[in-house]
């Protein structure tokens, strides 16, 4: 195949998933961490003023709010959320981003189209790089690939329509991880600068990307040991980038958002942010930076990730299982893992670590087992590479105690892709028998067919999708919810039930209990009605999100883990609801 149809091969299918993803969120509203973002994004491009939201950094939020700069928006600057609210108070940021979109005379579906048009073209853009990297190292074949587990990932696609930061992390991971392996190998001026370039672009887009360093470490040590390189070369050059990375990326980003946040109310709001922090000189040195002028950009860059930090350790009152916890569970992300990506992914992925285990035992790896490693290390950096940081992320991960999304371990998913589909070629490749090379081929097509099929079955529900070995998306809640399940996307679907079922049973008020970014006296004015469940069982029309109803069902695993109340809808057992809006809200009629 000539590079030319190899290229419009790709546009094909980056096509596809674009158009997928685009339809599919027509009919949705905002979930629930996009209006914090979306509101503090505009704020930041319009005032320069980054006291909403500092937990995350600016990058996607900004490049999402680009095009809300061209629709003559209203600005609610009087709103006491942006007057008095300060990092500190959770509230302050969703408050002021529900008054912004929603009670402003904006047109809430024109900001929700507008800002998530440049995150999907954020995805086609990480699909793109998923094929280039894989190329660059391994050829079209498993470029190719990586390219389709990629393009008809749901989770990839539902993520990808957000203003969130987990898509734009997953890309800047591998952009910097690409530009890193090519200054190992190639430590000449201009790859040290995109290096230090693409990694300053990486801690601007999500907090946790800051793994990259102890990963560049790792493989550039690593590195210098395998292929006898100088280690004062490479420490200087390394740290060259890194520096590059601050000064030149993450310093003037930061300066550019908070040129119009006075530093009296920025120091302000990094003390009563701080003041339950523990982390010690750590947040003496947060303050000392705010403090100082020229450093007072990176000193909110600091906090951000000061908060993040803390938040990753101190956990989310989350449903997993049947079960209720806030300090998390080590085994909730490979278990998500498990059902949240699709099966035929599992079974290929199956068969690549039984061919693997059988090569090792028929080449008795175990004979002279250092010389081997150390020879297919050198053979095999990139993968080796891959290989540490899946470690890296997975641990980290793991040990976290903010359980509530197989979104958080998102960039680790383009690797696996990778690792599979090189492990899949070599397979075919190393089969000399035509027979078995036939059936090997027949049995991939039957599974990427499968895989294919499970991402067009689940349009346009793509945020509630698990695949069969959790009952399949109209019953994945049971085991997890949140963002892997109910964020808030059906409260548009929720308004269209409504409209046509009251023209059948003349239903005019509906009691909602909803989570999720959309605002009920928004989509429903007068007919809608808030219902506080803990007060007991209540009469009429009921319209409940998953997320809280199961909040409301599931059994804490230790008083001391979970300090929310529970039970409250427990009553609601004896009844079976009678629609759903979408597939994250039950409606119920109790008569």
């Amino acid at each position: 195949m000539t590079k030319i149809n190899q290229y419009l091969l790709v546009l094909f299918l980056l096509l596809v998933m674009f158009s997928g993803a685009f339809l599919s969120v027509l009919n949705e509203s905002f979930t629930f961490d996009e209006t914090a973002h979306i509101g503090a994004g505009y704020s930041y491009l319009l005032k320069q003023d980054y006291r909403l939201n500092p937990e995350h950094p600016p990058l996607i939020k900004n490049i999402a709010a680009v095009p809300l700069l061209f629709l003559d928006l209203n600005f609610p600057m009087e709103d006491a959320a942006w007057q008095t609210g300060h990092p500190a108070q959770w509230w302050a940021q969703f408050d002021f981003a529900n008054q912004f979109i929603y009670h402003s005379n904006n047109d809430p579906q024109q900001i929700l189209i507008f800002s998530k048009l440049p995150m999907i073209l954020i995805l086609v853009i990480l699909g793109f790089f998923i094929f280039k990297f894989a190329k660059k190292f391994f050829g079209f074949e498993v470029a190719f690939l990586s390219l389709v587990f990629f393009v008809f990932s749901p989770t990839f696609i539902a993520h990808g329509r957000l203003v969130t930061t987990d898509v734009g992390a997953t890309l800047g991971f591998l952009l910097a991880t690409y530009c890193w392996l090519q200054y190992l190998k190639n430590p000449k001026r201009k790859n040290i600068i995109l290096a230090g370039l693409t990694f300053g672009l990486a801690l601007l887009i999500k907090f946790s990307l800051i793994l990259l360093v102890p990963f560049f470490i790792i493989v550039t040590l690593s590195y210098v040991f395998l292929f006898k390189k100088s280690f004062w070369q490479y420490l200087g050059r390394s740290l060259l980038a890194g520096i590059i990375g601050v000064i030149f990326v993450v310093w003037p980003v930061y300066a550019l958002n908070t040129a119009g946040y006075s530093p009296e109310r920025q120091l302000s709001d990094t003390l009563l942010v701080l003041e339950s922090n523990s982390m010690g000189f750590l947040k003496d040195f947060c303050i000392g930076m705010v403090k100082t002028p020229l450093l007072r950009p990176l000193g909110h860059y600091f906090l951000g990730l000061l908060m993040a930090t803390q938040r990753t350790a101190i956990g989310n009152s989350v449903y997993f299982m049947g079960m209720l916890s806030g300090s998390g569970w080590w085994f909730y992300f490979p278990i998500i893992y498990l059902l949240k990506v699709p099966l035929a992914f599992h079974v290929l992925t199956l068969m690549v670590l039984l061919f693997i285990a059988h090569c090792l035992i028929r080449e008795k790896i175990y004979s002279s087992f250092l010389l081997k490693v150390k020879e297919w290390l050198r053979n095999n950096f990139t993968v080796f590479a891959m290989l540490v940081f899946l470690a890296i992320y997975w641990f980290t991960s793991m040990s976290g105690k903010l359980n509530i999304g197989v979104r958080h371990i998102l960039p680790t998913f383009p690797f696996a892709y990778m690792l599979v589909s090189l492990s899949t070629i070599k397979i075919i490749a190393a089969v000399r028998k035509r027979f078995w090379k036939r059936l090997l081929l027949v049995a991939l097509g039957i599974l990427l067919s499968w895989y294919i099929f499970s991402s067009i079955n689940t349009f346009p529900h793509y945020l509630s999708y698990y695949n069969e070995l959790a009952g399949g998306t109209d019953n994945g809640y049971q085991y997890a919810v949140d963002s892997n399940y109910d964020w808030g996307q059906d409260m548009k679907r929720l308004k269209d039930w409504l409209t046509e079922e009251s023209r059948r049973n003349n239903i005019y008020s509906l009691k909602i209990d909803y989570f999720g970014g959309g605002d009920p006296e928004y989509y429903f004015g007068d007919r809608y009605q808030y219902f506080d469940p803990k007060k007991g069982p209540t009469k009429g029309w009921l319209a409940i999100s998953i997320n809280q109803l199961q909040a409301g069902l599931g059994e804490p695993v230790a008083e001391k883990e979970f300090a929310g109340e529970t039970g409250y809808y427990k009553w609601l057992k004896d009844y079976q609801p009678v629609a759903r809006a979408g597939k994250s809200i039950f409606i119920y009629q109790i008569k």
